[in-house]
């Protein structure tokens, strides 16, 4: 069976196949949301291909057709008090990638915004950037309700977002999503 499971995809991508695998049955991230991604690739796959539709080229890196981004930036939180909230590569996984990688932290708890989500708010934030590319890589957050700071960082990282585009990105204040800011200034911006 183990052979076998080196064979199931999320998505056929060979014409012929008929075998689709989402959620912990293929074991790329054993998480219900990254499950559902990939039974949307999957589902738009079989409909278009029940319709006589192309499911595109087999070889493009982003399809709606191809569950992708679970390779590279797959969102967690674990739902703690505080909560741990994660995205893409640690900076000791980046190293080990041979990334050549700055980690850049900031304390969320000295934004403005922190102080009006929880009196005393604690939390810390942590970003890996890709130098040679000017890319986020990977980020780490810990804090009260920081899984909501997830998504900004997971859409950098599967849009490959440059910093000097994501330094525009402006968050509102007072609000925790100034943590961004203090990042990038962090930075160097």
């Amino acid at each position: 069976m183990a052979q076998r499971r080196r064979h199931v995809h999320v998505v056929s991508e060979t014409a012929g196949n008929w075998l689709y695998a989402v959620g912990d049955v293929n074991h790329r991230a054993l998480l219900a949301h990254v499950g559902k991604y990939q039974a949307r690739a999957c589902a738009a796959t079989i409909a278009a291909r029940a319709h006589g539709d192309t499911v595109g080229d087999p070889t493009a890196r982003w399809s709606q057709f191809r569950a992708t981004t679970d390779h590279t930036a797959v969102p967690q939180v674990i739902f703690s008090d505080p909560q741990v909230a994660t995205v893409g590569v640690t900076e000791t996984a980046a190293r080990t990638m041979k990334v050549n990688v700055k980690a850049v932290d900031c304390d969320i708890g000295a934004v403005d915004g922190a102080e009006l989500h929880t009196d005393g708010y604690a939390g810390h934030a942590k970003i890996i950037i890709d130098e040679n590319r000017h890319l986020l890589v990977g980020a780490t957050f810990i804090g009260p309700q920081v899984g909501d700071l997830l998504q900004a960082a997971t859409i950098a990282i599967v849009g490959e977002v440059p910093l000097d585009r994501l330094w525009n990105a402006i968050p509102s204040f007072p609000t925790v999503s100034e943590a961004w800011l203090s990042l990038l200034e962090n930075y160097g911006y």
